[in-house]
């Protein structure tokens, strides 16, 4: 089962997909998508794995995710927190302003297809963690509105694959159902 948690900043998505993890009894493999570039991150980065259970497996993995989710242990519970920063770091290790769009686009499709994948071989639960970013202000740069963009892109992405969407607000979820099911 794949279950994918989106919402926006603090809206309790990363607590709920520990709490998850926590009461599945086996094995947990948690994949932190954080690159600590700053004194900021590197706290931010420190208290998550400290919160986290010790007897968790946990890779960092900024920007080569599709491989970590495909190699992760098949009978563990797996949580990927978060695809915004990943997203952010993809854009960040492009090669080049030129080539940014088609790294991304790789990268992102690689993702896709690896979720899916792990989805169709382990009975062991997946779980996605995701801002929403598309209901704020419109970006002014042309470098965020991309980042809008190509996350929009993402969460379609995994919310058409995932088998169950929520929308987090305010540590409480919203199921997001698919609207050609609501509409027949």
């Amino acid at each position: 089962m794949l279950t994918f948690l989106v919402g926006g900043a603090r809206s309790g998505k990363s607590t709920l997909a520990v709490q998850m993890g926590e009461h599945h009894g086996g094995p947990v493999h948690f994949l932190a998508t954080a690159e600590p570039f700053d004194d900021d991150l590197r706290d931010r980065v420190a208290r998550h794995r400290a919160e986290r259970p010790a007897a968790w497996v946990t890779e960092e993995v900024p920007v080569e995710l599709a491989a970590a989710v495909l190699a992760a242990t098949a009978d563990a519970f797996l949580i990927v927190d978060c695809l915004t920063v990943w997203l952010a770091n993809l854009m960040v290790h492009a090669p080049s302003p030129s080539e940014a769009d088609d790294f991304v686009n790789h990268h992102v499709a690689e993702l896709a297809d690896a979720l899916c994948h792990r989805a169709g071989v382990t009975p062991a639960p997946t779980v996605v963690v995701s801002n929403e970013v598309g209901m704020g202000v419109h970006p002014e740069s042309a470098l965020g509105r991309d980042y809008r963009d190509h996350l929009g892109r993402v969460n379609q992405l995994v919310a058409a694959a995932a088998d169950r969407t929520l929308l987090m607000v305010a540590g409480r979820a919203l199921r997001l159902d698919n609207p050609w099911e609501l509409l027949r």
